[in-house]
């Protein structure tokens, strides 16, 4: 099973951005599609952004898109969040999550199958 660390979490005025960071060890990082979820304080987990094992596929939640764009660097063995225009709404605990790339690469298996979490970074954003 592969473990996920993540970072770049912080405190930002609305407007402003951050980049989170997924750092992946003890398996082949390419074996995995990799997506970002949160959850706010009172609320259930949400999916956010997701791409496949190469990199050549992404995908994202509307309530992100055109803000947040989501990279990988399989030599690194990193995924990356890129959050831009941050809202208050966007306040929440960011997990990195892993999807075996042998349960298919439609979005909806891959969706179904993050089996690997991260311990979550907390970001905030001020109005």
């Amino acid at each position: 099973q592969v473990q996920l660390v993540e970072s770049g979490g912080g405190l930002v005025q609305a407007g402003g951005s951050l980049r989170l960071s997924c750092a992946a060890s003890g398996r082949t990082f390419s074996s995995y599609h990799m997506g970002w979820f949160r959850q706010a304080p009172g609320k259930e987990r949400e999916f956010v952004a997701a791409i496949t094992w190469s990199g050549g596929r992404t995908y994202y939640a509307d309530s992100v898109k055109g803000r947040f764009t989501i990279s990988r660097d399989n030599a690194k063995n990193t995924v990356y969040l890129q959050m831009n225009s941050l809202k208050p709404e966007d306040t929440a605990v960011y997990y990195c999550a892993a999807a075996e790339t042998q349960y298919g690469s439609s979005w909806r298996s891959i969706l179904a199958n993050f089996g690997s979490w991260g311990q979550g970074t907390q970001v905030t954003v001020s109005s």
